[in-house]
């Protein structure tokens, strides 16, 4: 028996004057109203009602209560009438975070269909591959790749990313086919570096026969955008670590070749992360139910056909 069903069956006895009659308005049988009355005046440590074989009247206590026992019951109800009519026609401004390419090819595409299906939405897309907090920056929502360093927030997750080494084949030519992690580093290769502002060092996680291992690998070419990276590789300037679906159609056409093979990245999840919220904003789940589904698919594809 939760508290609130205490409450709510003290104010029907406190109005129907009878606990036999609270019972059948509520449709619960008069032991157990009458062990709410008993759990909630255990709570309180005050009786609430006076009992005698034929008469029940509030006590003093009970009538201190019950204005505001009232009013919480209005409260709750005001609430869940909020929320049923948001879910019905939501509205509102939602504030979503991704990482620059989750944004740009899974769920920018995806907006217009949304936003069709509920035209009192405003979608407000922040797209970085930097960290970001979503309480301090207002954000219903942040999509990502790898592991929150937030553990307080809730996760949502979409799938699991698998990531290939990857470069273009004149790359391979000049500088020769790494086949293990270890070959990136003994022969030198030009690593290229996803590195955002308050990064304090930059390692490869890479699966090997003894299970999934740390590279220090190193490059001259750093940036803090996914897609400059991919633009380098494609241009010849050395090797990416890249999601699948990012790369998927440069690897069937051959722009890309995936390098290192024999010890590929660690997959790492893709996943929502959302504030913990006792009653969560039917904007931001039905954003999420929309997006998890079409992008679920796409990566799935992009992973198969790779």
């Amino acid at each position: 028996m939760s508290y609130l069903d205490n409450i709510r069956t003290f104010v029907r006895v406190y109005d129907l004057g009878s606990m036999s009659a609270a019972g059948r308005d509520l449709r619960i049988s008069p032991a157990v109203t009458s062990a709410r009355i008993s759990q909630l005046e255990d709570h309180l440590g005050v009786r609430l009602f006076q009992r005698t074989t034929r008469n029940l009247s509030p006590t003093e206590q009970g009538k201190a209560f019950y204005p505001g026992a009232v009013s919480v019951l209005d409260a709750v109800d005001e609430a869940e009438a909020q929320v049923t009519h948001l879910t019905e026609a939501p509205r509102g401004s939602l504030f979503v975070a991704a990482p620059l390419g989750v944004g740009r090819r899974l769920l920018a595409p995806h907006v217009p269909d949304f936003l069709s299906q509920y035209p009192e939405i405003d979608v407000r897309l922040r797209l970085t591959d930097r960290s970001v907090d979503l309480t301090t920056e207002g954000l219903d929502l942040a999509f990502f790749i790898g592991q929150p360093e937030d553990s307080t927030l809730r996760i949502r997750k979409i799938a699991d990313c698998q990531r290939v080494l990857c470069a273009a084949p004149e790359y391979v030519d000049r500088r020769g086919m790494p086949l293990t992690g270890n070959d990136l580093i003994a022969d030198k290769h030009e690593c290229l570096n996803l590195r955002f502002p308050g990064a304090t060092e930059f390692q490869w996680s890479l699966e090997t026969p003894e299970g999934s291992k740390r590279f220090a690998v190193t490059g001259r070419f750093e940036c803090d955008d996914g897609d400059v990276l991919t633009d380098w590789a494609l241009s010849g300037q050395g090797i990416a670590m890249k999601p699948k679906f990012e790369v998927a159609d440069y690897l069937k056409t051959g722009r890309l070749v995936a390098v290192a093979q024999q010890t590929p990245p660690t997959p790492v999840q893709m996943a929502c992360l959302y504030t913990h919220r006792r009653h969560q904003d039917p904007k931001a789940r039905l954003f999420m139910d929309f997006m998890i589904e079409r992008i679920g698919k796409v990566v799935r594809s992009a992973e198969e056909a790779a």
